[in-house]
């Protein structure tokens, strides 16, 4: 692989108000200035929009801070080819990362357009904007970096999750765009020579994530008194990643793009390529409800002699889910010398301090 310099580069983040892409926006001013980020969003309303806000007005004033670095927010959405287009023409990105989907399993299944206009629709506009890029003998991108999710891997029984795996069985919507997501970018790799590589996320938690995720859910739940269900009778596991390893393992890959080069049939081999960046380490969500609740009542969120036992409900299995996550994470670290490594205790306790500042619990 080619190593790059993100200084000076121009580079467009799509999703750049969702929780990974205002973080990696965050984390490319404080680390790569100088540098040019466009941040593109449509802010829909699948969560709470004025976390969104929050998470802009902090790249706001971070970005005055590095005032040697450009910051352009744009309210669009990547589906939308017109706007696309437009952004390419103007800016001549060096590097693309489209952080830009419809998360979420359970939602694939009650609003399954949702994940065709953005998750198929607004990549394919990115590819063909990237593909473009090169027109005229332009250099054009020189990296796509792209978000796919742990949940291609299905029900998959072998353990940990190797992206030598085969992945053929998706069990929502939402995998199945998240596979479509790397077959396409392949098939772009190989007919006009884009460096792509996509990111396999496991479970992303932090500060100022997502409220559909399971961490978010129970503290809204548990501060109303009502009772948070666990799902699989508690029979699941899950590789939590903390954000900030998350942005770092994203960082590194924007800066190392799969080399180009010629077959033995004249054509280009695809520089392509895929990794997991997990934490290696599954945790059963009873022990993790359990860290949870010790970093809410430390953080005095809630009190100290909370009922917790009275507030849980084992269920079955929700449709779309699966009962363990887990990421062999050996090839990112092979390549790029990073492993996450946030415990999940240090990563809770930095969320339980953000929300109760957020909400002014």
């Amino acid at each position: 692989m080619q190593s790059v310099d993100l200084k000076n580069k121009t580079v467009l983040v799509t999703g750049a108000a969702g929780f990974i892409g205002s973080n990696l926006v965050l984390e490319l001013l404080k680390t790569q200035s100088p540098i040019k980020i466009v941040g593109i969003d449509n802010m829909n309303d699948y969560y709470d929009v004025s976390i969104k806000e929050w998470r802009l007005e902090q790249i706001k004033v971070c970005a005055d801070e590095h005032c040697e670095s450009s910051w352009n927010f744009v309210k669009g959405d990547i589906s939308d080819s017109v706007v696309i287009n437009s952004l390419f023409a103007k800016y001549k990105f060096d590097i693309v990362v489209n952080l830009a989907a419809q998360a979420g399993v359970r939602y694939s299944i009650t609003n399954p357009d949702a994940y065709i206009k953005s998750n198929l629709i607004g990549f394919y506009n990115i590819l063909e904007a990237c593909r473009h890029s090169y027109d005229n003998n332009a250099s054009g991108v020189e990296h796509l970096v792209y978000a796919s999710s742990s949940s291609v891997y299905g029900s998959n029984k072998k353990v940990p999750y190797s992206t030598d795996d085969k992945v053929d069985n998706p069990v929502s919507l939402y995998a199945a765009t998240k596979k479509s997501n790397e077959l396409m970018a392949h098939a772009y790799s190989k007919l006009y020579n884009i460096p792509s590589t996509g990111l396999r996320f496991f479970t992303v938690y932090g500060p100022a994530g997502r409220p559909d995720m399971a961490y978010f859910g129970f503290t809204n739940k548990l501060i109303n008194g009502d009772k948070i269900q666990i799902f699989n009778y508690g029979n699941c596991k899950r590789d939590f990643t903390y954000i900030d390893d998350i942005v770092e393992g994203v960082k590194r890959v924007m800066a190392g793009p799969p080399d180009r080069k010629i077959g033995d049939d004249g054509l280009p081999v695809p520089p392509y390529a895929v990794y997991n960046i997990g934490n290696q380490n599954p945790e059963n969500l009873l022990d993790f409800v359990d860290i949870l609740q010790q970093e809410l009542v430390r953080a005095k969120i809630l009190p100290s002699d909370y009922d917790f036992e009275a507030h849980k409900e084992l269920v079955a299995m929700q449709p779309g889910d699966v009962p363990v996550t887990y990421a062999d994470t050996t090839p990112l670290e092979r390549d790029f010398g990073f492993k996450p490594n946030t415990d999940l205790r240090t990563g809770l306790r930095k969320f339980a301090e953000w929300y109760k500042n957020f909400y002014e619990v």
